[in-house]
């Protein structure tokens, strides 16, 4: 339920934003601002808005896969406390993401995000750490096994992250990515031992 509620609230943000220019300034990442301003509301906020449809469309259509996933994985190892688990889980996410972000630009008025892509990826990378071996479709079409993505995604991000040349905030996709592999592990360490088991299954 939590990931429909996510999507949903997402969607109509953005879609007000796409209306108001005014509204998306207010709510974008601004390092600076956070820093100097005290705007500390844009940590979070520039999440909940995105550049465009294809951009909104793909962090929803990835949130829908694997955030039911998230959901129903949650849900058996943390019982009561699964929807707490997973909001923390998509806001820690939205926070490591951009902490790279938030340092290296602090006085640069001109860097700006947004979109949930690195929420995305932690939900992403929290369901691969629980079920390596799940296949994710490449494009759609390809099956990958998760584990293979996860090393092809860092690799690619911290490659592309390194040019910054295509105006892709690769470094929030690399930490968000990186916060959500570890997050399970800090709630329940024993899961640790769990991946380890499954990543070796298949030998």
């Amino acid at each position: 339920m939590i990931t429909y509620i996510l999507i949903a609230v997402t969607a109509v943000i953005s879609y007000l934003a796409f209306k108001n220019q005014s509204m998306f300034d207010k709510l974008q990442f601004n390092a600076a601002r956070i820093i100097h301003a005290k705007e500390y509301y844009r940590l979070i906020s520039h999440a909940f808005i995105h550049a465009g449809w294809s951009h909104l469309i793909v962090n929803m259509f990835v949130l829908y896969f694997f955030g039911r996933g998230i959901e129903q994985y949650f849900e058996y190892y943390f019982g009561n406390k699964a929807t707490a688990y997973y909001l923390l889980l998509y806001i820690g996410g939205i926070l490591a993401s951009n902490l790279w972000s938030l340092i290296k630009h602090q006085n640069n008025y001109y860097y700006k995000a947004v979109g949930a892509s690195g929420a995305v990826s932690a939900v992403l990378f929290a369901f691969i750490f629980l079920n390596p071996w799940e296949k994710l479709y490449f494009f759609a079409v390809i099956p990958v096994p998760g584990i293979l993505f996860a090393v092809g995604y860092l690799f690619y991000s911290y490659q592309m992250g390194k040019r910054s040349n295509d105006n892709v905030a690769h470094d929030a996709h690399l930490l968000g990515a990186l916060f959500g592999f570890i997050y399970p592990v800090v709630l329940k360490p024993s899961l640790f031992g769990q991946f380890i088991d499954q990543l070796f299954s298949v030998l």
